[in-house]
């Protein structure tokens, strides 16, 4: 018996049973029927989440390297003189390689597993398929313009992006900071979680009024990319981005206000007083 592989459950049709739940809290009398299923090859949710960010990392670094068959063979292998350029790939490159660290060490995800043929589903079913095709399309997209051997400075230079660079270190280090935050406040051992209010994080302070600061810090981080690079499909990129990441700000937001009684009405999603 491999448990993430099965479920109990009190009725046939309803929700499994939660690995915390205790039998004598349960809605039954002195006898009850648990019903056994197999849930079928299951994948570890860290996997999932790694997997993911690998996929916008491998696809931004054969345009930045210039491989062969990308801008033509005069081009194949030269890099760019440009310190933006690298800077870009740096921190797009950064950008993905910190959340590695952080889905094996700080998230903790409230259900271990998913089914295996989930995955799959990703891959074949229709709709799913051309929103994976546009998301990797971009992501293509954006790394072939910011890398083309033919790119230009940004209007401003070298000031602009350094200043861009400015904005993207602080958010990064607004995300992890937010990151970190909800683990430290969970007792050890439990997938249980508390929505922190009031502390001493500074980077809380700055945009206290909002649901998801990891969101707002992340968009963040990516206006200063746009900066840095000046750059018409990575800005296309970070308003796809930015309208995904809005949805799924307001749908934990909305999770927010049901589950917690005295959670702050006037808390915005995303943005502060605005969205």
């Amino acid at each position: 018996w491999y448990a993430p592989q099965h479920s109990l459950q009190l009725d046939p049709k309803g929700k499994p049973l939660k690995d915390e739940d205790i039998l004598q809290n349960l809605p039954v009398r002195t006898t009850a029927t648990l019903y056994f299923q197999d849930l079928g090859a299951q994948i570890n949710w860290v996997m999932v989440f790694l997997t993911e960010y690998a996929g916008p990392l491998l696809i931004y670094l054969p345009f930045y390297f210039q491989v062969p068959f990308i801008y033509g063979h005069k081009y194949d292998f030269i890099s760019s003189w440009h310190t933006g350029d690298h800077l870009a790939c740096i921190c797009h490159s950064f950008h993905y390689i910190k959340h590695l660290p952080e889905t094996l060490f700080v998230h903790c995800f409230s259900h271990g597993t998913m089914p295996l043929h989930n995955i799959m589903k990703n891959y074949t079913y229709l709709k799913k398929k051309k929103e994976l095709y546009l998301l990797l399309g971009f992501a293509a997209w954006m790394a072939y313009y910011s890398n083309h051997p033919l790119y230009t400075l940004p209007t401003h230079g070298g000031q602009q992006v350094k200043r861009a660079l400015g904005i993207l270190v602080f958010c990064q280090l607004g995300n992890f900071s937010i990151h970190i935050t909800p683990r430290n406040l969970r007792p050890a051992g439990s997938k249980t979680w508390e929505i922190p209010f009031l502390t001493k994080n500074p980077f809380m302070c700055l945009l206290l009024p909002v649901s998801c600061l990891n969101y707002t810090y992340e968009m963040g981080s990516w206006i200063g990319i746009v900066i840095m690079t000046q750059c018409l499909p990575v800005a296309l990129f970070y308003l796809v981005g930015f309208i995904q990441m809005t949805l799924w700000a307001k749908g934990k937001h909305h999770s927010y206000l049901k589950e917690f009684q005295d959670y702050p009405p006037n808390y915005a999603p995303i943005i502060p007083f605005l969205l």
